[in-house]
């Protein structure tokens, strides 16, 4: 199984998001499992199909980030927030922003429905630490990025270290074409 690389900031497909899964099949599993291997090669918590240059509406998540416990895996497909409450500052970070980590304002219950791997209809329901990976993922899928959640204050310095950040080589630019949206 080939390994899935994580695009890093600005590259365009992180603005975005995706489209909606319509097919649920062999194909679509694989791509989760990939993400799965993608998302704990670069030990992650969660990872949505934007960040791997597939623009779709798929994400996964283990809210442990430990490959050997799997029972807390998630594969959801074209999720929707449909209950937010309470709100709470905490520490983020982003496999696409690599070692930028700021405090963000998130929700601390939420539920989201949406489907498994397998088309089946499904809710989730997120206190605390998965409510904010459910938000940080599906947010992903919408084209919006943790650094849009910060107060501006925040934002600024966060830009200035993205600026200054070494990630290690060239930005990973997608292969998709992008329409001539300004980002």
């Amino acid at each position: 199984m080939q390994t899935l690389e994580v695009v890093v900031y600005p590259d365009p497909i992180l603005r975005r998001g995706g489209a909606a899964v319509t097919q649920f099949d062999a194909s679509l599993r694989e791509l989760a499992a990939r993400m799965f291997e993608a998302m704990y090669a670069e030990g992650g918590v969660g990872l949505a199909a934007p960040q791997v240059a597939v623009a779709q509406k798929l994400l996964v998540l283990n809210p442990s980030g430990d490959r050997n416990d799997r029972t807390g895996e998630l594969v959801l497909l074209n999720p929707k927030i449909t209950r937010k409450k309470g709100r709470a500052f905490g520490e983020e970070g982003c496999l696409s922003f690599p070692g930028i980590y700021y405090d963000v304002k998130r929700r601390l219950n939420t539920v989201a429905r949406g489907f498994t791997d397998r088309g089946d209809p499904v809710q989730v329901v997120g206190t605390e630490w998965l409510a904010r990976c459910l938000q940080h993922e599906t947010d992903h899928l919408d084209g919006v990025l943790f650094i849009d959640r910060m107060d501006q204050a925040t934002r600024k310095q966060a830009m200035k270290a993205i600026r200054e950040a070494n990630w290690n080589g060239p930005v990973k630019i997608s292969p998709h074409r992008m329409s001539d949206r300004i980002f």
